[in-house]
């Protein structure tokens, strides 16, 4: 057999589960618990005790990490929960476009232009005015269970631009720099 028989292309999440299993027992408050197919945020856990004819129960509270929605769900304490695997990841923002899609640069130097702009009202501002002020921003995108979405906003200052003139000197262009030889 030759070596191009046995090569294989290798895809990001090829039989990666998107959750994982928990006992419901070991779930925490600010944990992650899937309920109703949704990935939640953990924000109140109570356990009821053992009754005459079952085992206890934990009662869970959770808020949909997407659109915000609380969800609640009651789980026999011994049982096993699906847990998201949740990935926050940092990116620069380098574009918004008309329709509401960003333009992302990647560690490896790529663009990742599939993601739209956040709903929630504050961060949408915060995002669009500070595009709009030609600051350097990176947005926070929160991915669990297929879904991603942009989660939250770092200002790192005005956006800077060297350059190198005619001469060899490089010179910095930005609102606080000076120019250097």
């Amino acid at each position: 057999m030759s070596d191009e028989e046995h090569q294989f292309e290798s895809k990001a999440d090829a039989g990666a589960s998107k959750t994982f299993p928990q006992q419901a027992g070991t779930i925490r408050k600010n944990g992650y618990i899937v309920i109703k197919n949704r990935p939640c945020k953990v924000v109140e856990v109570s356990t009821s005790k053992t009754g005459k004819h079952g085992h206890a129960k934990c009662n869970f509270v959770g808020i949909d990490i997407f659109n915000g929605k609380k969800l609640e769900d009651i789980v026999p304490s011994s049982h096993n929960c699906d847990v998201p695997h949740v990935t926050r990841t940092d990116y620069q923002l380098l574009d918004i476009t008309e329709d509401g899609f960003v333009s992302l640069l990647t560690d490896s130097g790529d663009t990742k232009d599939d993601l739209k702009l956040p709903t929630d009202e504050a961060l949408l501002k915060q995002i669009k005015d500070g595009f709009a002020e030609g600051k350097d921003l990176i947005v926070s995108v929160q991915c669990a269970m297929g879904e991603e979405q942009i989660c939250g906003l770092k200002d790192i200052g005005p956006k800077f631009h060297v350059f190198e003139n005619m001469l060899g000197k490089t010179s910095v262009m930005g609102p606080h720099a000076s120019s250097s030889s």
